[in-house]
C-alpha cells in the first residue's frame, strides 16, 4: 500500500470523526431493502439576476416575486432583490477591523430592496419607471428559497423596442445559448451579463452565423465586475450584418446570469431567454395561435451535421408544416427557416427530433402578431419539461394565456392560480393533455382577486409535459406579447441518507 492511500484512508477517518455523518464501512451483505432512496427535501438558498430592463425613459417595469408554498420547509426565511450598483460592489473584509468595506476602503453602503416577499403563496410587486434602472440581484433563502421565481415586465410606449418585454430572472451559471439574435441594421441586441459574486467574472462571447463562426473584436475575456451588471452590444462585436445568429457565452471565471435584449426599429423587441442545453430532440411550447410569421433558428454545436424532424403539436396531434418537413443545420453552423402563419388559428408547439442518428442542437423560434405597422415580435427558446414544478408571476385575469404540450404521452397536469399580490384566495384545477398535443388551457382565476397572481404547473403523471406562457397587452394598437417558458424550478435537491456509524473509529 503506497503513502497517498495511507494518507487517504487517515484523512478519511478524520473527516468521519469530525462530521460523525457518514456510513464508510462496506455492508456485509447487500439484501432486499438495503438501498435507501434519496431523500428529496426543500432547497435552502436560491440566487436569481435580473437585466436592466431598458434605456427608454418610456419605460415601465414592474417585477413579480414569486415563491410557491413548500412542503418541509421551515418559519424561517428571507427574500429581496437589490439594485447591482456602484453601492452594492464586492465587499472585502478590513482585516483589523472585521467591517465590510467597498474596494475603495469605505463602509459599504446598503441598497433599499427592490421587492421585498412577505410570505410563500403570495406574489410581491415592485415598480420603476424610465431608462436609469439597474441589474437587480436576487438572494432568497429558508422558506422563500424552494421554486423562487422572479418576472421582470417592461412596457414601452414608443421607440425601438416598442410593446412589451418580459423576462424571467435567471440563475447564475457558466454556459448560454442564445440562437435567434442579429446584427441587422433594424436590430439592436444586448447580451446582458450579470455577476453576483464578490469576484470579478471573465467570460468569452462567440457568434456562429450561417458560415460558422464570426470573427470578434472584443468578445473574449469580457470582465464583469463583482455584484454589477455588463449590457454587450453584439454590433460592437463583429462588422458582419447577419439576421439570425447564434451567441454563446462561456463563463472562463467566475458565473454571471445571462439574456439577450433584441430590439428591433419596427417590429417591437423582447427578451431572448437560453436555450436548455443542446440535445437531439428540442421543444419550443406555446406557440401563439394568432401568430402571423415564426421563424425557426437552430444551431449545431458538435462536429456533426444535424438533420431534424419538424413537427406541430397541434390540439389535435402531430403534424409535419407543409414544405417544411425537415431543417438541416450543419455543424457549428446557424440555420433558420420561415415557417410563415404555421399555427392557422390554432394552440401549437415546435417538436424538432432527429431524422436518423441523434445530434445535440440548440433551437428557439422569433414570433410575430399583428400585420403592417402594427407588428409585434417575441421569442420563445427550447426548454427542458416542467419535471416536478414550476411557476410563472404577474399573470391578470385578462390577457394570460398558458400552453401544455406533451409530445409522448397522454398527461394529467394540476394547474394552481395563487393568491393575487392585492388579495384573493387560491385555486386549482387539473387538465388532461393528449399525447402529442398542445392545449391553451382556460385558466383558473383566484376568487376575489385583486392584483396579479402567479400559475403554478404540475404534472400528476410521468410524460414529459413542456409548458409556456404568454402575456398580451395591446396599446395604440400593437398587439404587444411576451412568453416565457416553465422549465422545472429545482425547488427540491436529492440528498442521499446516511447514518452515523462510530464503528469506523475503531478499523
Amino acid at each position: 500500500m503506497n503513502r497517498t492511500t495511507l494518507s487517504l484512508i487517515a484523512g478519511t477517518a478524520a473527516l468521519a470523526a469530525v462530521t460523525g455523518f457518514a456510513t464508510l464501512n462496506q455492508p456485509d451483505a447487500a439484501g432486499p431493502g438495503t438501498a435507501k432512496a434519496a431523500a428529496e427535501l426543500p432547497v435552502e438558498r436560491t440566487s436569481l439576476l435580473c437585466p436592466a430592463p431598458s434605456t427608454s425613459d418610456l419605460a415601465d417595469t414592474s417585477y413579480t416575486s414569486f415563491t410557491p408554498v413548500t412542503k418541509g420547509t421551515d418559519g424561517d426565511g428571507t427574500a429581496a432583490l437589490t439594485a447591482a450598483t456602484a453601492e452594492s460592489a464586492a465587499a472585502t473584509t478590513d482585516k483589523a477591523t472585521g467591517k465590510a468595506t467597498d474596494e475603495a476602503g469605505s463602509k459599504k453602503k446598503a441598497t433599499k430592496p427592490v421587492v421585498t416577499p412577505k410570505a410563500p403563496g403570495t406574489p410581491a410587486v415592485g415598480e420603476t419607471s424610465g431608462g436609469e434602472a439597474a441589474a437587480l440581484l436576487g438572494i432568497a433563502e429558508g422558506k422563500f428559497a424552494p421554486g423562487w421565481t422572479v418576472q421582470e415586465t417592461t412596457e414601452v410606449a414608443a421607440g425601438s423596442g416598442r410593446g412589451l418585454q418580459g423576462v424571467t430572472c435567471t440563475a447564475p451559471d457558466t454556459e448560454f445559448w442564445f440562437p435567434g439574435v442579429s446584427t441587422l441594421a433594424d436590430r439592436t441586441d444586448y447580451v446582458h451579463l450579470t455577476n453576483p459574486d464578490d469576484s470579478a467574472a471573465v467570460a468569452d462571447i462567440e457568434l456562429y452565423g450561417k458560415d460558422g463562426a464570426l470573427a470578434t473584436t472584443v468578445g473574449e475575456g469580457i470582465t464583469v465586475p463583482a455584484h454589477s451588471s455588463e449590457p454587450i452590444l453584439l454590433s460592437t462585436l463583429t462588422g458582419e450584418k447577419q439576421e439570425d445568429l447564434t451567441v454563446h457565452v462561456n463563463v472562463r471565471s467566475g458565473r454571471v446570469g445571462a439574456a439577450v435584449q433584441a430590439l428591433d426599429e419596427k417590429l417591437g423587441g423582447d427578451w431572448l431567454a437560453a436555450s436548455t442545453d443542446p440535445a437531439g430532440t428540442q421543444v419550443i411550447p406555446g406557440i401563439p395561435k394568432d401568430a402571423t410569421a415564426v421563424r425557426l433558428i437552430a444551431y449545431a454545436p458538435g462536429d456533426a451535421d444535424a438533420d431534424l424532424k419538424v413537427q406541430l403539436a397541434s390540439p389535435t396531434g402531430l403534424i409535419t408544416p407543409a414544405g417544411h418537413e425537415t431543417l438541416h443545420v450543419k455543424a457549428g453552423m446557424t440555420a433558420s427557416v420561415d415557417l410563415g402563419d404555421v399555427t392557422r388559428g390554432e394552440a401549437g408547439s415546435l417538436v424538432l427530433t432527429p431524422t436518423d442518428h441523434s445530434v445535440p442542437v440548440v433551437a428557439a423560434v422569433r414570433v410575430l402578431r399583428g400585420k403592417g405597422a402594427q407588428q409585434e415580435s417575441a421569442f420563445i427558446t427550447a426548454t427542458a419539461p416542467v419535471g416536478t414544478r414550476a411557476s410563472a408571476a404577474d399573470n391578470s385575469a385578462k390577457g394570460t394565456t398558458l400552453a401544455l404540450t406533451a409530445p409522448k404521452g397522454t398527461a394529467q397536469v394540476k394547474v394552481t392560480a395563487s393568491a393575487g399580490s392585492g388579495g384573493g384566495t387560491a385555486v386549482s384545477k387539473t387538465y388532461t393533455v393528449k399525447a402529442g398535443t398542445t392545449r391553451d388551457v382556460e385558466l383558473p382565476v383566484p376568487t376575489g382577486l385583486k392584483g396579479t397572481y402567479a400559475l403554478t404547473v404540475e404534472p400528476l403523471t410521468d410524460t414529459p409535459v413542456y409548458a409556456s406562457r404568454t402575456l398580451a397587452a395591446t396599446q395604440d394598437g400593437v398587439p404587444g406579447f411576451t412568453i416565457q417558458t416553465l422549465p422545472d424550478d429545482r425547488g427540491t435537491v436529492a440528498v442521499p441518507e446516511a447514518d452515523e456509524d462510530v464503528a469506523v473509529l475503531q478499523k
